[in-house]
């Protein structure tokens, strides 16, 4: 899949989530073999451009390329110039937001509340891409402001003549926020429509799901974002099963324990140790999502205050997942004639 330029090595991209697409998250997710990574929203009001938040946003030291940077506001003139803040900074590809559902945005205007006025749509859009006729824009959306008013396909329509080069949807409405199910006739029908290429997001969790939206909508890629959070390696699965149709094994313990690590120290170097250490808890949290003794292992790390305390309350519930491994692994020997480790979902609980 191309994006202006960009030749994305895989249709596989990183949905753009608040709080939790920062760049260490994008990096392993890329490592991983995400074929690009949308960067969490930026705000387009330059009185916040000095802020510490928006500074981390807009740094990108060492990424992989493509850089994709996602701008929301709904003034024109700010988002134009917000566009031109990020691509000095180093940004190669700008998305726009009108696909989130907060209210906090949504009562500014902002994000799928926009959907609402197409106009509106039309003005930014217009603004954004020639304020940066370098770098291609691309657009995320939902299907629509509620289930009366689906009009995606108006959207893709505004988005074409304004230049946009890709089209990012999530299956539902924004008065759907994160309930019921995604739907996809509605990106079927726009993809159909379509000159430039679209991407399917929404409830795409596994990867028979992800083979099958895309067959269904014929979309040219699809948008992975919440079953990413603690499970980066989603991407190599799909990507695997795409190509072979096969599943790649399950990762084992002390993959695990090595990719949680990496993402907590990069975590630590990004925000610094008291920023990281509280940043580093909820990925924690996602990592050990539904293993055993893992409420009572949350429960104590969410308490602690020091990154040492932090580190070797991990190592020792990764220490302790091992030895449980090691043993199935041997109760398992007999009938396999050699002991090795076990994937971590054997530690699932009952």
């Amino acid at each position: 899949m191309r994006i202006g330029s960009h030749l994305l090595k895989n249709r596989l991209i990183v949905a753009p989530m608040a709080g939790v697409t920062d760049r260490p998250f994008r990096q392993l997710c890329k490592k991983l073999g995400a074929g690009m990574a949308v960067s969490e929203m930026v705000t387009s009001n330059s009185l916040l451009y000095g802020s510490a938040k928006t500074a981390r946003r807009a740094n990108h030291e060492g990424e992989v390329d493509p850089i994709s940077v996602q701008i929301a506001g709904a003034d024109p003139t700010m988002m134009a110039e917000a566009a031109r803040h990020n691509v000095d900074r180093g940004a190669q590809i700008i998305d726009i937001n009108m696909g989130c559902p907060a209210k906090k945005v949504c009562n500014v205007m902002a994000g799928s509340a926009l959907l609402q006025d197409e106009a509106l749509v039309g003005r930014i859009l217009d603004a954004v891409v020639k304020a940066v006729p370098e770098v291609p824009v691309t657009l995320k959306i939902r299907t629509g402001w509620d289930r009366e008013h689906r009009n995606a396909l108006n959207i893709l329509k505004i988005a074409q003549n304004a230049g946009v080069q890709a089209l990012a949807m999530h299956g539902r409405t924004r008065a759907c926020g994160y309930t019921g199910e995604a739907e996809y006739d509605t990106i079927r029908a726009v993809k159909a429509e379509a000159r430039i290429p679209v991407i399917a997001n929404g409830d795409i969790t596994t990867p028979e799901k992800a083979q099958y939206v895309l067959e269904y909508t014929g979309a040219d890629a699809v948008m992975i974002g919440r079953a990413a959070q603690g499970r980066p390696w989603i991407f190599r699965e799909i990507e695997h099963f795409l190509q072979t149709g096969q599943h790649l094994p399950q990762p084992e313990v002390a993959e695990i324990h090595a990719v949680l690590l990496e993402h907590i120290h990069d975590l630590y170097s990004f925000y610094g140790d008291i920023t990281g250490l509280r940043v580093a808890r909820k990925h924690i949290s996602w990592y050990t999502r539904g293993l055993v003794g893992s409420s009572a292992f949350r429960h104590t790390m969410n308490r602690l205050d020091s990154v040492a305390e932090q580190l070797a309350v991990v190592n020792e519930y990764f220490a302790q997942a091992a030895r449980a491994n090691s043993r199935l692994s041997y109760e398992n020997s007999h009938d396999n004639n050699c002991a090795q480790d076990m994937p971590l979902a054997s530690l699932l609980a009952a």
